[in-house]
């Protein structure tokens, strides 16, 4: 009886959850409709734009504006300082990582408070703080150019700085991981007498290799795609100092706009190659996660 009585609740309440849970179909594609309006005209029209403005005159002019050796200089430079940056942030992610999500010591949520402040500080600022560092007014830049060391105005601060605004993304892709695996691997391969080094190479590393390439992925776009703390270290010296988004900034100052949208392609080229392969290993990172969680 007591059972009979609740049945009819039980059925209402699981009506009500479904009522509340599900939308009409005119809010449902009126919502689409609206997602889809925003992504057409804050994403897709301006990617356009930019193919449309640098094939203007052909594909002719558009190689030729590639080939301008300030501009080549700017490729270079920049595919050089996502070279040495995305590795040095590879060490410091794995290391960082390894350190928050397998062991406990005291600073632990001072380290990782650390490692995201470079998301709450704006690259200009951070760009600041080098040349505060370095400067020829700074305690260190009177050492340094008595000892012939270039470090603003040069590749060495613009590495700096770039390393500066992406050192968190590896160790924010891993720290997560690593905590839901746990440790329980690590110390079953030290009782069968694994090194140090072998747990981390054949245990560890295999574990989290969806997750380091996710994060090396993002740390790389972000090393050729940055400006503001780039902009401040760099001192814009042409064929010298420029990466490719600064070039872009002087080429359509200089009402180049051919030249400016030509290396913006390149650009968005690499942020369309980015996300290809970003929802690859996405679609492997969350099924890493899943599985860590079941283990």
């Amino acid at each position: 009886m007591a059972h009979d009585a609740l049945a009819p609740a039980s059925g209402a309440t699981s009506e009500m959850v479904r009522s509340a849970t599900s939308e009409s179909r005119f809010a449902r594609y009126g919502l689409i409709a609206l997602s889809l309006a925003f992504v057409g005209l804050f994403l897709v029209l301006p990617l356009a734009i930019v193919f449309t403005e640098a094939f203007r005159n052909g594909p002719g002019r558009f190689y030729e504006a590639l080939a301008d050796p300030e501009t080549w200089a700017a490729i270079r430079l920049t595919l050089l300082v996502a070279a040495i940056a995305v590795p040095l942030n590879l060490v410091f992610g794995i290391a960082a990582a390894w350190a928050i999500a397998k062991f406990e010591f005291k600073g632990k949520a001072f380290l990782t408070t650390l490692i995201d402040l470079p998301f709450s500080v704006s690259p200009v600022i951070s760009g600041l703080v080098f040349v505060l560092l370095f400067g020829s007014h700074s305690m260190l830049g009177p050492w340094l150019s008595s000892h012939g060391i270039k470090v603003l105005f040069a590749v060495p601060g613009i590495v700096l700085a770039t390393v500066f605004v992406t050192f968190p993304f590896v160790a924010r892709e891993l720290i997560p991981l690593m905590q839901e695996q746990g440790t329980s691997d690590e110390e079953a391969a030290l009782s069968l007498g694994a090194s140090g080094w072998q747990t981390f190479w054949y245990v560890t590393l295999p574990n989290i290799k969806w997750g380091l390439l996710y994060g090396v992925l993002l740390c790389n776009a972000r090393a050729m795609g940055e400006f503001g703390a780039v902009s401040v270290v760099s001192g814009h010296i042409r064929g010298m100092t420029n990466t490719m988004p600064l070039q872009v900034e002087i080429l359509y100052n200089e009402y180049n706009f051919i030249g400016a949208f030509a290396v913006a392609t390149l650009l968005a080229l690499l942020a369309l190659v980015t996300l290809v392969i970003k929802s690859l290993l996405e679609f492997k990172f969350s099924a890493q996660i899943a599985a860590a969680r079941k283990h």
